[in-house]
């Protein structure tokens, strides 16, 4: 423990001196590059089980399974014993908190969002829509937004896409062309999207971040494992989930400045696939949330196989390197060799471009911020050997982390609640639906006066009064009001009682599950959507 922990460092590896990587500085963001079978997986989890000591969640996305050994203690084995001593410390198995995720519930805890959540920039490259689709899409958004609609579901997008497609004359001239083309294109592409599982993601109970911000009662930080094997058959849908949770991250911690560790370290596996044809706009967006999410106390490390596939804009907020060997066997390999041997800072010891060739396994060219932020001179660095299990554990020990899991039970029921699908076959049936623009001056949601049903509001009930005068279509995303979750919260609460216990229900509902829920809005409609702008 002592050679991990030494004044708010984290031993990775030794050159001709120990490589520390400084708690402090770690939210600088990182890059662990290198070939395929050249060690960036051991790396990684070498640096997992370094944060985890220090008491800092980490979430990384495992696409092998490799990383899932981290929850069973290693084995002194002669060549970990041996390349410990070499670092120069004595080999030590360990274990570490974990809890396993999987957006389709498989091999670990379910993880869903709504639709309103993820926003129509983020769904737009998710379904690989054209800028005119684009377009219908933000329309479809804001005809939710106006009409008081939950986007929770696929079903509930299919739905408001259904509206404007029968409304597209009228919604024309408000907000310029509705093709039925471009919606029935849309609508092709939720299916292949449900067939992918999506489904299955967007959906409630929707992810609370809170429990990615876990420590053991030892004071260790769990490791969040996503698996993410099934998963890279869709890289599309990957990139952009992954994408999607830094800006959840940003939009919800709040402003730290430099703490003394991390709050959270976010490991991208495959980076590449979160670049790969990514339109300007999005990359801007990318940047933008790397270089600030740093003041929310959260680090980012991208792990890929060349630095080339990181933009330079990115490339240049990633202030810890570990480059391990590149192979040069055609021109755009050379070219990354020299790439990344100019990224670093010079030792004039050292041919960077030469080395980077010449390194073997378990060897790497390290540079670690120190100081006031200044990088290292490069090293070459033998990477100290995991203390946890390398490679992955049985289907038995993962049914058995999971079962002990903190969260056990809290997202394995899912959950459909009352939102736009079912808001608009009421409506239908009661032969009001609408897309009538708000009047200016008129909530968001509020319907005109000639056209709400005797007693029957937007929402239902108590639900329908409050929904109608302050709803919007955001299920938990930016733009929802407070009032919005208060009536979503009552409408559930008092199905089925008598309007004696309406009150009662009431201040429950504000004081439970609401009363976090507002507090995250009104945090959120402060800072605004990061991606949803």
């Amino acid at each position: 423990m002592a050679a991990v922990d030494i004044d708010g460092k984290i031993l990775v590896g030794k050159s001709s001196k120990p490589e520390y990587l400084t708690l402090k500085l770690a939210n600088r963001h990182g890059l662990v590059a290198g070939a395929t079978g050249t060690g960036k997986t051991v790396t990684l989890q070498v640096l997992a089980e370094g944060f985890s000591r220090a008491g800092v969640p980490v979430f990384a996305a495992d696409i092998k399974g490799d990383l899932s050994g981290i929850a069973e203690a290693g084995e002194a084995k002669e060549a970990f014993v041996k390349r410990a001593k070499d670092v120069g410390f004595d080999y030590e198995p360990d274990r570490f908190p974990v809890m396993f995720w999987d957006l389709f519930g498989e091999q670990g805890h379910p993880i869903r969002a709504t639709i309103s959540e993820m926003g129509p920039l983020l769904l737009a490259r998710l379904l690989d829509l054209n800028d005119v689709q684009e377009g219908v899409l933000n329309i479809a958004f804001r005809v939710a937004d106006e009409q008081g609609l939950l986007l929770l579901d696929l079903k509930d997008l299919r739905a408001v896409l259904s509206l404007i497609a029968d409304h597209a004359a009228e919604l024309t001239k408000t907000y310029g062309n509705v093709s039925k083309a471009s919606v029935g294109t849309i609508q092709r592409q939720l299916l292949v999207l449900e067939n992918q599982g999506g489904k299955n993601f967007f959906s409630e109970p929707a992810l609370n971040l809170d429990d990615f911000m876990r420590t053991d009662r030892d004071g260790l930080g769990y490791v969040n494992i996503l698996a993410a094997d099934k998963l890279m058959e869709n890289p599309r849908l990957y990139a952009t989930f992954l994408l999607w949770l830094l800006s959840e991250l940003f939009e919800q911690m709040p402003e730290v400045g430099d703490p003394d560790k991390p709050k959270l370290v976010f490991f991208f596996d495959e980076a590449h696939l979160l670049f790969n044809d990514a339109p300007k706009a999005l990359l801007d967006k990318i940047e933008q949330v790397v270089r600030l999410i740093r003041s929310k106390g959260v680090g980012v490390y991208f792990v890929t196989q060349n630095p080339l596939d990181v933009p330079d804009t990115v490339l240049g907020q990633l202030g810890n390197r570990v480059q391990h060997a590149l192979r040069a066997f055609t021109p755009r390999d050379q070219k990354a060799v020299r790439a990344a041997a100019e990224t670093f800072r010079p030792n004039p010891k050292l041919d960077t471009a030469q080395v980077i060739m010449e390194l073997g396994k378990g060897e790497a060219l390290v540079s670690f911020l120190e100081g006031n932020g200044i990088p290292t001179q490069v090293e070459r660095t033998l990477i100290r050997p995991p203390s946890a299990r390398l490679g992955v554990i049985t289907p038995e020990e993962r049914a058995t982390v999971i079962r002990t899991s903190p969260v056990k039970g809290k997202y394995d029921v899912e959950m459909d609640s009352e939102s736009a699908y079912e808001l608009l076959q009421q409506r239908a049936k009661d032969g009001t639906t609408s897309v009538t623009a708000p009047e200016p001056g008129q909530a968001p949601g509020q319907p005109q006066p000639q056209d709400a049903p005797a007693g029957g509001g937007w929402l239902g009930g108590v639900g329908g009064l409050i929904g109608g005068l302050f709803g919007t279509n955001r299920g938990r995303g930016t733009k929802l009001t407070t009032t919005q979750y208060v009536a979503r919260e009552i409408t559930r609460s008092v199905t089925n009682r008598i309007a004696g216990q309406i009150a009662s229900d009431f201040g429950k509902a504000i004081g439970g599950r609401t009363g976090s829920t507002i507090g995250r809005a009104i945090v959120r409609g402060t800072l605004g959507g990061m991606l949803r702008r």
